[in-house]
C-alpha cells in the first residue's frame, strides 16, 4: 500500500499578536493575504493571561465561527513567545512544573474550542545550573520525557490526536541537535498509550554554531530529510545562518537570507521517501499532511501595512512552489 503526503500553505496567528485583537479581523486578513491554513499561537489567547476562563472559551469558539465563516482551517493552536521566557516543565521546582502543566492542559480545551485537535510549541528551558553537569542535564532530560508522555495521555482523553515539539539550537532548549531529537522523539513515542508526540522544524532553528553544533545540525535541510515524516508542521522563516531572524519571504529579505522554498520541498520528499530506512519508522507513523507555516515574528515598531504586505509577497513567493490547493505526493510503501 501506497504512502501519501499532502502539502499546503498556513500562516502562523503570531503575526496578529499585540495587532489585532479582534478573530474576526485576523481571520478575515488571513484568508485576504492568501493564506487558506492558520496556525493559532497562544499569544493571541493566553489562558494565564487573556480574561477569565469563560472570555477564553467564548474567545475561541469565536474564532471558530470566524475561520468557518473566511474558509480558513486552523490545524493546530502553538504556543506563542510567552511560554518560551519560562523554564516551565524544567523547573526544578515541582510547583513550578505543575502551574506549566496547567497551562498546555488548558490549551487542549481551547485548541478542542476553536476546532482544532492538536497543540504544539515550547514550554521548557533547562537551568544553565544544568546543563553545566551532565548528571544533572542527564535527569533533565528524563523529566522532560515523562512529562510529554503523561501529557500525551492527558491530550489523548481529552480527543486531541497530537502534540508537537519544536527543535530548538541551544543545550538548554532540548531537543537541539539531530541526534538528541532522535533521543527525545524515541523517548516519548515508543511504547506510548497517549496521542503521538511529533516534531516541528523551524528553517531558522539551526544557529548552534554558537554552542558547538556542526554539520547537519546546521543544515535545515538535512533535518527535514531526517524529521519531515514526523512532522505535521514546518515553520518557514527566511533568515541567515547563525540567526533566527523571523523574516518573511519578500524579494529583499530573499537576498539576505539563505532559506529557499524548493529546497525545503525537494528536503521534505527525500526524507518521506526514505522512511522505511529511518530509524523512528519502528515505533512511530509517518504523518499525511504538512503545513507550511510562513512564521514572521514583528517587531513593536512594525507598520500594520508593511507588515501585512511582507505577509502577502511571502504567500506568493511560496505559491510559486506549492500551488493553490497544495502539492499531493504518493510514495511507495
Amino acid at each position: 500500500m501506497s504512502r501519501s503526503l499532502h502539502l499546503d500553505l498556513g500562516l502562523s496567528a503570531v503575526f496578529a499578536a499585540r495587532q489585532w485583537a479582534e478573530p474576526e479581523t485576523w481571520l478575515r486578513l488571513t484568508r485576504e493575504l492568501g493564506y487558506p491554513w492558520l496556525e493559532f499561537s497562544g499569544d493571541a489567547l493566553d489562558p494565564f493571561f487573556s480574561g477569565d476562563l469563560a472570555y477564553q472559551m467564548q474567545t475561541a469558539q469565536q474564532i471558530c465561527t470566524a475561520a468557518e465563516k473566511y474558509n480558513v482551517r486552523i490545524p493546530n493552536a502553538y504556543t506563542g513567545k510567552a511560554t518560551h521566557r519560562f523554564h516551565g516543565l524544567s523547573h526544578p521546582d515541582e510547583s513550578v512544573r505543575s502551574r506549566m502543566r496547567d497551562w498546555i492542559v488548558t490549551y487542549m480545551d481551547l485548541a478542542l474550542a476553536m476546532g482544532t485537535d492538536r497543540i504544539g510549541g515550547r514550554w521548557n528551558t533547562i537551568p544553565t545550573e544544568e546543563c553545566a553537569d551532565p548528571a544533572r542535564y542527564a535527569e533533565a532530560k528524563a523529566l522532560i520525557h515523562r512529562q510529554f508522555r503523561e501529557l500525551a495521555m492527558i491530550a489523548k482523553d481529552k480527543g486531541l490526536a497530537a502534540i508537537y515539539n519544536e527543535q530548538m539550537y541551544i543545550p538548554a532548549e532540548y531537543p537541539w541537535t539531530i541526534e538528541s531529537t532522535y533521543e527525545f522523539l524515541e523517548a516519548v513515542n515508543r511504547d506510548s498509550q497517549g496521542v503521538p508526540i511529533y516534531l516541528t522544524i523551524d528553517t531558522g532553528h539551526m544557529a548552534g554554531m554558537h554552542y558547538g553544533a556542526a554539520g547537519d545540525d546546521l543544515d535545515y535541510r538535512a533535518w527535514l530529510r531526517h524529521f519531515a515524516p514526523v512532522c505535521e508542521n514546518v515553520h518557514l522563516q527566511q533568515t541567515t545562518p547563525t540567526t533566527s531572524s523571523h523574516w518573511p519571504f519578500t524579494a529583499a529579505y530573499n537576498t539576505k537570507g539563505h532559506v529557499r522554498v524548493e529546497e525545503v520541498l525537494a528536503a521534505i520528499r527525500r526524507g518521506y521517501a526514505a522512511w522505511p530506512d529511518n530509524p523512528l519508522s519502528k515505533f512511530m507513523t509517518p504523518v499525511r499532511q504538512t503545513i507550511l507555516v510562513i512564521e514572521v515574528i514583528p517587531g513593536s515598531t512594525a507598520r500594520p501595512e508593511i507588515l501585512l504586505a511582507d505577509l502577502r509577497e511571502s504567500a506568493q513567493h511560496v505559491r510559486q512552489f506549492v500551488p493553490e490547493g497544495g502539492l499531493e505526493w504518493e510514495f511507495d510503501p
